[in-house]
């Protein structure tokens, strides 16, 4: 289990208002699902985490309950990334964190058709 950075729950809450932590991890079993689906964007774009979880441009509903769909673009690297994130509620374990399913850099085509989509829960103003 690796710490990875922290939310805003106040932006979050549109998922959830149970939130019961702000800090995000990554278990080494997602790590290598990501390597494996999305070969290299870990290790090139994992920097970008902290940040897209921080400030993320939207936030659209996921086909799951508690979990944020994250969207973010890195401009100075002109980059488009997709983040799954499952948020800890009360009715999760104790021994429960906010994790991170998946993470990958998407197309502005990919970006577009989500937007387009999916049910915006939160913008970037």
């Amino acid at each position: 289990m690796n710490f990875v950075g922290k939310i805003d729950r106040e932006i979050y809450k549109c998922v959830t208002k149970d939130i019961v932590t702000d800090e995000v991890i990554i278990t080494e079993n997602q790590i290598l699902h990501i390597c494996e689906r999305h070969p290299n964007d870990y290790e090139k774009f994992g920097e970008y985490i902290p940040q897209i979880l921080a400030e993320p441009d939207y936030i659209l509903e996921a086909n799951k309950p508690n979990t944020a769909f994250v969207l973010k673009r890195i401009k100075s690297d002109e980059k488009n990334f997709q983040l799954i994130l499952r948020l800890k509620t009360s009715q999760d374990r104790e021994d429960y964190k906010n994790s991170i399913i998946t993470f990958l850099k998407i197309k502005d085509k990919e970006w577009n058709r989500c937007i387009k989509n999916k049910k915006i829960l939160y913008k970037r103003e």
